[in-house]
């Protein structure tokens, strides 16, 4: 049976998601408290709808994707937030990058509401959310994700089960940390090439079949040496995700020194102007570090 869903939360990678959903035959409806987010929802061809209650009416499931932890607590446990409206015996299903207590609280939260709540953020950009390649992380009770696997299936290219809920959340922290450390690496070590005289292309033609590459060097490095910047995943977006996984670590009496460092460096990035751009710019950012050096 395909739901009747309610996608909140309609910004680049939700939007992407829900025409995805839609496209798959789903039934859905996009919230978003944003009137330009709705807007251009409208013009890509999802119905949405800017009163929370009224689009969640009669609604099997609810699916969450927004910015960070405050924005999730608000929309779910806010006085006029989702968990008011949704129908006892509903789905949850929360997509965003946010802490595991977080998504634990809501959890709660929802379960005394009658809410089945499924928690699976995502691994991909607008590109892999728009064509169902995104990665899943999924948390959860087995038979309530079991019920809601058409949709996890229409959004991904592979979904994994993670444990209980919460436990998504965490593996996601760490696939971000790896993956940012491979980007800023990346970066460090490709300018270290370029600045020593190796061509760009010829250095990413190398290095693309050699044992330091990694799937975020082959996909986003092409178009770097281009300078084409244009955000997949915004550098804001890699550092936020960086202080949510080196907070996680500190309530855990975990050290993490090594993504404090890589936070750092992308917070400089940020203050150098690279805020709206993709985290390769940090490409862009090294090669500006050493131009100056020389003069």
């Amino acid at each position: 049976m395909k739901h009747a869903l309610t996608f909140v939360g309609i910004g680049q990678m939700g939007s992407g998601m829900a025409r995805r959903l839609s496209a798959s035959g789903f039934d859905v409806l996009g919230f978003d408290i944003s009137a330009r987010s709705r807007e251009l929802a409208e013009a890509s061809g999802l119905n949405t709808q800017g009163d929370l209650q009224q689009a969640m009416h009669n609604r099997q499931v609810v699916l969450s994707s927004v910015p960070n932890a405050d924005t999730a607590r608000q929309a779910w446990l806010g006085p006029t937030g989702i968990l008011q409206f949704a129908q006892p015996g509903s789905f949850g299903i929360e997509l965003s990058t946010i802490d595991p207590e977080t998504m634990r609280q809501i959890a709660i939260a929802a379960h005394e509401k009658g809410v089945r709540m499924i928690d699976a953020p995502v691994s991909g950009g607008p590109e892999e959310a728009a064509t169902g390649q995104l990665v899943l992380m999924v948390g959860g009770d087995t038979e309530d994700i079991a019920e809601v696997d058409n949709i996890l299936k229409a959004l991904s290219s592979a979904y994994h089960y993670t444990g209980v809920v919460g436990t998504g959340k965490t593996v996601k922290l760490v696939n971000n940390m790896m993956a940012m450390g491979n980007i800023l690496v990346a970066a460090e070590a490709f300018a270290l090439g370029t600045a020593a005289g190796v061509e760009p292309e010829l250095l990413f033609s190398v290095l693309s079949g050699s044992g330091g590459r990694s799937h975020h060097f082959l996909k986003r490095f092409p178009n770097a040496i281009q300078g084409n910047f244009k955000p997949g995943f915004k550098l804001e977006l890699g550092e936020k995700d960086l202080a949510l996984a080196i907070e996680f670590g500190r309530t855990m009496n975990h050290p993490t020194p090594a993504a404090s460092v890589i936070r750092e460096m992308m917070a400089m990035g940020l203050a150098a102007g690279y805020r709206g751009q993709d985290v390769v710019a940090m490409l862009d950012f090294y090669n500006k570090m050493h131009q100056e050096s020389k003069e």
